[in-house]
Formats: C-alpha cells, sequence, structure tokens
C-alpha cells in the first residue's frame, strides 16, 4: 500500500518536473526514447499542429524496452508517428542513444549531417523528465533555444497509463536525484530545488521508493 503522505509527496516530484514551457514553433521537434509511446503520439500531434517541421526520434533499447520495442525505441517511435498520419520525410532516426546525454549529442549530429538549421527544439518527453531534459539539453546544447514538453495529462492519468503505481513513485524519485547530482558530474546544468521538493523527495526515500536511485 502507498500511504497518503507518500502520495501526497509524489505529487510535488511530478509537478516540479515539469517545466510548465509556454508551447511554440521551433525549427525541429526530438522525442527521447523510452518505454512511453505517448511520446511518439505527443510528437506526432505537434507536427500536424504546425509546431516544428521535422522529427528526429532517438533511442537504442533499455533493460525496460528490450522486450516491448526489439527494434528500438527510435524505430517503434518513427513507426507509431507514421501511422499516425507524419510522412517519411520528415522524420528522421537516431537509434544508438543510450541515454538522455546521447538523446542531445547524437540528435544534433544527425542534424548537422543532415543540413538542418537549429535555432530551436522542441523536447519532447515522459511528464516526468521535462526539468531532467532541459537540464541536460542546456548543457550539452546551450546555443539552441529549448522548449521542453510532454502528453499534457494528470498524474493519476499518468499512473493509470503506466499500470504500476509503485514504478512511476520510483521513476519521479529517481529523476529527481539525477537533477540533484548530475549537475556535479557536468551533466546537466544546474536546476533549483525548493525546500518542499527535496523534502517530498527525502519522504519518499524514506518510504523505500529507491529502486531507480543511482549509487
Amino acid at each position: 500500500m502507498i500511504s497518503e503522505q507518500s502520495w501526497a509527496d509524489a505529487r510535488v516530484l511530478w509537478d516540479y518536473h515539469q517545466m510548465h514551457h509556454e508551447l511554440r514553433p521551433c525549427s525541429v521537434a526530438i522525442g527521447l526514447g523510452s518505454h512511453d509511446l505517448g511520446v511518439a503520439d505527443t510528437a506526432a500531434d505537434l507536427y500536424k499542429r504546425g509546431m516544428a517541421p521535422l522529427i528526429v526520434f532517438t533511442g537504442a533499447t533499455s533493460p525496460t524496452t528490450r522486450e516491448r520495442m526489439p527494434r528500438g525505441e527510435a524505430v517503434h517511435y518513427r513507426e507509431r508517428a507514421l501511422e499516425l498520419g507524419v510522412p517519411e520525410n520528415a522524420v528522421l532516426v537516431e537509434p544508438m542513444a543510450r541515454n538522455t546525454g546521447e538523446n542531445i549529442q547524437l540528435s544534433k549530429r544527425v542534424l548537422e549531417e543532415a543540413g538542418v538549421p537549429v535555432v530551436s527544439v522542441l523536447l519532447v518527453s515522459k511528464p516526468y523528465e521535462e526539468r531532467r531534459a532541459y537540464a541536460t539539453a542546456r548543457k550539452l546544447w546551450p546555443e539552441v533555444e529549448i522548449v521542453s514538453v510532454s502528453t499534457p495529462m494528470s498524474f493519476l492519468d499518468y499512473v493509470g497509463s503506466i499500470g504500476d503505481a509503485r514504478l512511476v513513485l520510483d521513476m519521479l524519485v529517481g529523476a529527481l536525484q539525477r537533477l540533484l547530482i548530475y549537475p556535479q558530474r557536468g551533466f546537466t546544468t544546474l536546476q533549483e530545488v525548493p525546500e518542499n521538493v527535496t523534502a517530498a523527495y527525502e519522504g519518499l526515500c524514506s518510504a523505500g521508493f529507491t529502486s531507480r536511485l543511482i549509487s
């Protein structure tokens, strides 16, 4: 059972992880690979709404996607976007990245090789990864404007879509830990973390939601 306090703490992290950027047209949309096909759905929707003329899907496989996406996250995302009506010539694939830093660096390389000028990026990720994706892109690609977005949905709707509440809370905690330690490792820009967010994080750690923490 998940306590009422843990649910409350999780909502604090959920709200913090989202950047609440104003949606606006960008040079390109980059969909970050993961277990969540909703990223591809959102990228396709943004393309069809004229928010970006081109999509890059990036990602290899991971332990959580190997069985579900055996051809690689980026390839499955592309297939999904084509099913949703995005034309083939509007999608590029970067199939090698295995972490968020590589997502950014290798997508940048794909765009350079394709001769695509980029001044702004619509960065599409899972809802709880918006802030870390933004902090990573700002560190590794500081010369472009970053608009970080995800599928608009409530916390409870997202938990329902995943079907495993404990896993979602573990992921919220893991994403926050990385925001805390990655700036020291040179992976992301420093993000201000309010005291109530730190307290919620520590509360969830104490409650045992630690499977996604790194040493």
